[in-house]
């Protein structure tokens, strides 16, 4: 097999590298705790994905490894989510429950971010197709190249607990637990540069 290349997404490429993450997460546990329903996760989760990494795009921090099988968006030093218009879409479209207790999860979330500046991963997801054959560590070392070559931290949350391993491959390290209530428990995790 010939080893795809990672690309840094274009404008053109934003529908193609959503899709790609939308198909990455279909399974996601925290993910799919908001959006239970499959026709509700496909109809929203794009949106919810442009809104959490999508100023990534216009940063040139979107990347994308061959025909689209995987997409990883990075957020540079200094530039955060769109939480505003996440939780309008939480309210507009999820169960009171997620309205109650995905705001507070959020709020746990942004006590673990480093104060110092840090690039930020906020999806990063292989097509399940395409799972076992290194997509997802090629888009990690195309970023993490970016991080240790400007001595920057990184930072992520795993959403899902079977990724630990992987991330902890590319030297982040675990830093605690965030639960609130019944939502999934999410893994917030730093690497310092290299």
């Amino acid at each position: 097999m010939t080893i795809p290349n990672v690309k840094t997404a274009t404008e053109f490429d934003v529908n193609a590298v959503i899709d790609a993450l939308k198909l990455a997460f279909v399974a996601d546990p925290a993910t799919r705790w908001v959006w239970p329903d499959s026709q509700k996760y496909l109809l929203y989760f794009s949106k919810f994905a442009k809104a959490f990494g999508g100023k990534a795009f216009e940063h040139r921090s979107a990347y994308y490894v061959g025909s689209y099988y995987g997409a990883a968006l990075w957020l540079p030093p200094n530039v955060d989510p769109d939480v505003d218009t996440i939780l309008a879409l939480l309210q507009e479209t999820t169960s009171e429950e997620s309205q109650r207790v995905v705001p507070e999860v959020f709020e746990k979330m942004g006590r673990y971010h480093p104060n110092e500046p840090h690039w930020y991963l906020p999806l990063l997801g292989v097509d399940p197709h395409h799972h076992g054959k290194g997509l997802g560590s090629l888009l990690m070392k195309h970023a993490l190249t970016v991080c240790d070559k400007d001595n920057s931290l990184a930072y992520l949350e795993s959403s899902n607990p079977r990724n630990i391993p992987f991330y902890k491959r590319h030297g982040f390290e675990l830093l605690g637990t965030i639960q609130v209530k019944e939502f999934p428990p999410i893994f917030p995790m730093l690497r310092k540069p290299r």
